[in-house]
């Protein structure tokens, strides 16, 4: 009970750190989720929540790797394989060694070997924080492809480097030539595995179709298994590279998928829905463990009163900063190597080795592999400084992570304007689309169809709003223009404030009829002109009434009360369509606003016809017809991709973003549940 419960509380707060990057770009998601995670240590005393190294591994670095494996560019990782493998082995190995020797020289109650292994376990990097730091700045397309690629094998290569030397310390025992057979076995079988493994689930699948089982969520099941099989199978049947495997396995899936694509449609659709769930919670999961885990890694080492506390922290700096150092040197070092004796070598510059540093972010697998020390040597012994160790590698992680923080979006400052088409938001070509879908529906609107068709206007309209909203600030043209029609509805409701003064002035209305008219007008003329204290209490008043048509009324009360209404919805009805009277004369008065002035009557019209239609209930008839006029429109909206894709507006990756923004209308338009 007490894992489910933890389980649930990291879900919730997975979801509640998300919200809050939304409000706080400037942080990345995976800092906020180890602030969160280290929030709810301090919080929840007794939540734990232990990391195994082998099951880590298992559960999310082998998923994680995998997917990275289907969708990694091959061309950018053929072309980058010298610069990828060079980081993912060879600065693993320097790293390990001279980040070890370093240690050892600053710190010298720990061990060389222990040394060895805590430099060998911050050495692999993690590019889900790059990639959330990437999303709000720009990174050169190599950089990321070089952190990318390297984090395909410097998971692998750190741990062994990490297991051989927490292994020498444990028993006393290193041998070289045996450590580098061990890695050469692991890599290349680890290698052969994944590639034999992915082939025979791909063989099994396809055997499975021709015997007749075609059922979608039966392969869609097997698909998401298979990294997991591939782990298993590699890592504790044959002791090989399971993390090797899953990447290799992740590739032959993309290379056979292409060559020979038997899935379904629908299975694909399925299939990268499911993983695009299992990845957003794994990459979450991931850093709230990360800051779960945090305080009791350091609580040892700060209550240790042999240790200052300031002194501790700047062993973590200068860790951190011998760590990025080497990244550093290396970088620039093998760009020179690059330029001068590989073909199509970029020349060399401080800049991008500084992005290739910075970019060198440690995470979840540092953390899993610290936290794997034993506790004692085979000679009985305690660990030497192992509280230490776990203080030093939590450290320097969130180290790392603050220094891409900063520093990075004020290297990248140069680079946005060069790259602004490269990185292109979208949102103004889907607005595009949905008024184009918008014109069409009117067209095809009939007296059969109206109310339909009103609503789905309603639907597309909000839909605009929102991608409006969601482009931060970018949107000033859709602010101005929002700031006319918000004039125009003002101009609107004060014709309808007229038409309900002449009724009184004549006496057709009662005086609490009209005092109600009067209070409602002023509510919407006040929350348009954007006072907050009227929206609140409109909102309030809201809640008041829908409270009181809640009560127990007696038939007689009933009876009256309905006759009221009927009789205050003909008004409104009459008074709305008085406003769209003194909007049509405006338009022609002020010829460039007729759009904006349309917009608005048509906004009038839909309620309007809610208003007159008898029954709100499910109507199955105007939903087929919301239905056939959506399926009417893709084809507008598709014609329209392709006409900006003709004129040059976007480019063939942009027109696959708009098409998969349609096809998931049409989608949820066709779904039928089947059991």
């Amino acid at each position: 009970m007490d894992l489910l419960i933890t389980i649930i509380l990291l879900l919730l707060s997975l979801l509640i750190s998300n919200i809050i990057s939304h409000y706080i770009p400037s942080i990345p998601t995976a800092l906020t989720q180890i602030a969160f995670g280290m929030l709810l240590a301090f919080v929840f005393e007794d939540i734990s929540f232990e990391i195994d190294t082998e099951w880590f591994l298992l559960l999310f670095v082998a998923p994680l790797l995998y997917n990275d494996g289907r969708y990694f560019p091959r061309e950018e990782l053929w072309k980058m394989r010298a610069p990828i493998f060079g980081n993912a082995i060879v600065l693993v190995i320097l790293t390990a060694i001279g980040g070890g020797y370093f240690i050892n020289w600053m710190i010298p109650a720990v061990p060389l070997a222990a040394a060895f292994a805590l430099a060998a376990i911050l050495s692999p990097t993690d590019p889900v924080a790059v990639n959330g730091i990437a999303k709000r700045i720009h990174i050169p397309a190599g950089v990321l492809h070089l952190v990318r690629g390297e984090s395909l094998i410097n998971d692998a290569s750190g741990l062994v480097a990490f297991n051989y030397a927490v292994a020498a310390v444990v028993t006393g025992y290193f041998s070289l030539s045996e450590a580098s057979l061990d890695f050469v076995y692991k890599f290349i079988l680890g290698a052969l595995l994944g590639a034999v493994l992915a082939l025979l689930i791909t063989w099994a699948r396809f055997i499975l179709r021709k015997q007749g089982i075609n059922d979608v969520t039966f392969h869609t099941l097997l698909h998401i298994i298979t990294p997991f099989i591939i782990f298993i199978v590699t890592e504790d049947l044959l002791h090989a590279s399971g993390v090797i495997a899953v990447v290799v396995g992740g590739i032959v899936h993309s290379l056979v998928r292409e060559r020979r694509e038997f899935a379904s449609a629908e299975e694909q659709v399925l299939t990268e829905n499911i993983w695009s769930l299992i990845l957003f919670i794994l990459n979450g999961v991931v850093f709230l463990l990360l800051g779960l885990n945090i305080p009791s890694s350091m609580r040892d080492t700060v209550s240790d009163p042999s240790i200052g506390n300031w002194l501790v922290i700047g062993y973590v700096l200068a860790i951190g900063v011998i760590i990025l150092g080497i990244r550093f040197v290396w970088s620039y070092v093998f760009a020179h190597f690059e330029y001068r004796y590989l073909p199509g070598g970029a020349k060399p510059n401080l800049k991008n080795a500084l992005f290739v540093s910075l970019t060198g972010v440690r995470g979840a697998v540092t953390m899993a592999g610290i936290l794997s020390i034993p506790y004692f040597l085979d000679s009985g012994e305690a660990f030497p400084a192992r509280s230490l160790l776990l203080f030093l590698a939590a450290g320097v992680i969130l180290f790392t992570l603050i220094v891409a923080t900063v520093f990075l979006p004020m290297l990248s400052k140069g680079e946005e304007a060069e790259n602004a088409e490269g990185d292109r938001d979208l949102a103004p070509f889907k607005q595009r689309l949905l008024y184009k879908a918008v014109e069409q529906i009117k067209e095809q609107m009939k007296d059969e169809n109206k109310t339909a068709a009103y609503e789905l206007i309603g639907e597309y309209r909000r839909r605009i709003h929102d991608l409006g909203k969601a482009q931060n600030g970018k949107m000033k043209a859709l602010d101005v223009e929002m700031d006319v029609r918000t004039e125009i509805r003002i101009k609107a409701v004060k014709a309808e404030r007229r038409y309900i003064q002449g009724l009184m002035d004549e006496n057709k209305i009662d005086v609490n009829l009209f005092h109600t008219f009067e209070q409602s007008l002023e509510y919407r003329e006040e929350a348009l002109a954007g006072s907050l204290q009227s929206g609140t209490l409109y909102l309030v008043g809201k809640m008041f009434r829908r409270w009181r048509k809640l009560r127990k009324f007696s038939r007689k009360e009933k009876e009256l009360v309905i006759a009221k209404i009927g009789k205050g919805k003909d008004v409104q009805i009459q008074a709305m369509k008085a406003a769209i009277e003194f909007l049509e004369n405006f338009a022609i008065e002020v010829e460039e606003l007729r759009g904006q002035i349309q917009a608005v009557i048509l906004d009038y019209k839909m309620i309007i016809e809610r208003l007159s239609t008898s029954s709100v209930k499910y109507d199955e008839k105007q939903e087929e017809q919301k239905e056939e006029l959506r399926i009417k429109v893709l084809d507008v909206e598709r014609s329209e991709i392709q006409s900006m894709y003709e004129s040059g507006e976007i480019n063939r990756e942009e027109v696959k973003e708009l098409r998969r923004f349609i096809n998931y209308v049409e989608s949820a338009a066709l779904y039928e549940h089947t059991e």
